[in-house]
């Protein structure tokens, strides 16, 4: 019998050894000190949200009346389609694009969840990406490592795309291009989306079919049609990186984690020798450069690789890149100063300038500040079945398999006078126990869920642990969501059989679990 397959058996029979020995005390603390949590937000916890298709929209309950209303005002703004400028009937409407990848926030975040993922009928091989899909493309030329940011080398900003930027624009307004002939919506380019299968064999013979999306772009406005390969986006130097729309519930109380509490996790040469070294991504603050701060250096805590340093400035960069709508923090246009700019605003007689009537951003700061913080006050869903055996059970799994070096369990929020993205932050943040099941560290995945693209510190093999409460929810919110960055993963189990490098003896472990056993591990995660 081959020596993997010995091991395997070995840690299989080590679990097993494990479990038993546990199921022998009654006694709770046989358990993870985690595994009876309900409230995984404490009092910041939505308790009777748990079976809804809206289970991660509820505000949190300690709201003031004040907030209550800023957070509903905000959500109506989450809502918001926006429209092609200028729309006379509705100028708080208007500002779309001229090329983006949606036109709302809740196009990639449905019902403040994960989109669906995108499928083909059994008659294609691709599809082209619309403007319904919730994934689209960050791109950036390849320049090496950026080892910390500072102003010698631009904050480890990414270099963007000549003529192009750093995020692919598969839609546009009416007339964003004048060459679009079939396809009168198209932005920068046509994306187009296919699937590449694999099987995953457990030890035990049975097996898990996962699928891995492909990208094929096509007719980049640059160039003529035949001249594809001359494009400033089909250069051998350009990465991309596939992004999903990610929940945002519980956002405000991440952002109130200690940074010391968060850092004291860091790992980075792996000095206890477990096989996990976990870092800080360090970015540029766009709050900080605005105030004047001389050193505009924040700790990355948002997006899939921790690239972005507050809700606020997730929520605004997203309301500019995803759908081209200025605003207070980022009052330019996400394509400003391109030739397809030019081309727009010269065939429509500068009709979408990127400002209001009024010289201001397309949306005002109130909008933005409401949008924010309806982001920042979304509470967290209670867990399920605490109680039930096989979730218990699967608690144990859980640590043994050691989820837990980089799904850390849980904080506690700060307290006392605290800014949030450079606003106050709400005393129902402040001083919560939470366990989002996050260090808000950067891994090292391997090779298969690789981007090969660099994000501020973070490199192409690098994401950030994604919290894991509230995921048991994810397919009642949303049936057709699917999971990881790209959404390859329509199941929690293809997400964990995805993980490899730092997380590649976890996946060993889980793979070599009875079947019973690994369904309790799910079981468990699901939970959350």
């Amino acid at each position: 019998m081959p020596v993997s397959n010995l091991r395997l058996i070995a840690v299989s029979a080590l679990l097993s050894q494990i479990i038993i020995g546990c199921d022998s005390d009654d006694n709770s603390s046989k358990y993870p000190d985690y595994a009876l949590v309900e409230k995984l937000g404490d009092t910041a916890t939505a308790e009777n949200a748990s079976e809804s298709g809206h289970g991660f929209s509820t505000p949190i309950p300690t709201l003031t009346d004040d907030e209550l209303a800023q957070h509903l005002t905000g959500d109506a703004h989450f809502e918001t389609a926006f429209t092609t400028a200028p729309n006379t009937e509705h100028p708080e409407l208007d500002g779309l694009g001229p090329v983006f990848n949606n036109q709302d926030c809740n196009s990639c975040h449905q019902r403040d969840g994960r989109p669906s993922t995108v499928t083909l009928s059994t008659d294609q091989d691709r599809v082209l990406l619309s403007s319904s899909a919730g994934i689209f493309l960050r791109m950036s030329i390849e320049d090496g490592l950026c080892d910390y940011p500072d102003a010698d080398n631009d904050y480890c900003n990414n270099v963007g795309v000549d003529g192009f930027g750093t995020q692919l624009f598969h839609r546009g307004v009416l007339k964003a291009r004048d060459d679009w002939e079939e396809n009168p919506f198209i932005g920068q380019a046509n994306v187009y989306l296919s699937y590449e299968s694999s099987t995953f064999t457990y030890p035990d013979g049975s097996s898990v079919e996962l699928k891995k999306p492909l990208f094929d772009i096509e007719i980049p406005y640059d160039v003529e049609a035949d001249e594809q390969s001359n494009s400033s986006i089909m250069q051998d130097n350009v990465r991309f990186s596939p992004r999903n729309g990610m929940p945002v519930f519980g956002l405000g109380l991440l952002e109130l984690i200690p940074e010391k509490d968060i850092l004291a996790l860091e790992d980075s040469t792996d000095e206890n020798a477990d096989g996990i070294s976990g870092r800080a991504n360090w970015v540029f603050d766009p709050i900080k450069a605005r105030d004047g701060d001389d050193t505009p250096i924040s700790l990355g805590r948002f997006g899939w690789k921790a690239s972005t340093p507050s809700v606020r400035v997730q929520s605004l960069g997203a309301l500019r890149g995803d759908m081209g709508i200025t605003n207070p923090l980022f009052p330019d246009e996400s394509i400003a100063n391109t030739a397809l700019h030019e081309s727009y605003l010269t065939r429509t007689n500068n009709e979408d300038t990127g400002s209001d009537i009024y010289g201001e951003p397309e949306a005002s700061q109130s909008f933005s500040d409401d949008v924010v913080f309806y982001a920042e006050t979304l509470a967290v869903p209670a867990r399920r079945n605490i109680d039930d055996e096989d979730v218990l059970t699967g608690s144990i799994l859980f640590e043994q398999t050691q989820c837990t070096a980089c799904h850390t369990p849980s904080f506690t929020t700060a307290t006392g006078e605290l800014s949030i993205g450079g606003k106050d932050a709400p005393e129902a943040l402040k001083g919560q126990k939470i366990y989002p099941f996050t260090d808000m560290l950067l891994h090292n995945m391997g090779d298969e869920l690789a981007d090969n693209r660099r994000d501020f510190m973070a490199d192409g093999f690098e994401w950030k642990t994604r919290p894991l409460w509230g995921i048991g929810l994810t397919k009642t919110v949303n049936p057709a969501a699917g999971f990881l960055h790209d959404g390859r993963a329509d199941t929690v189990e293809e997400a964990i059989l995805w993980h490899g490098g730092e997380a590649a003896n976890s996946r060993t472990l889980f793979a070599s679990l009875s079947e019973v056993e690994r369904e309790q591990l799910v079981s468990f995660v699901m939970s959350l």
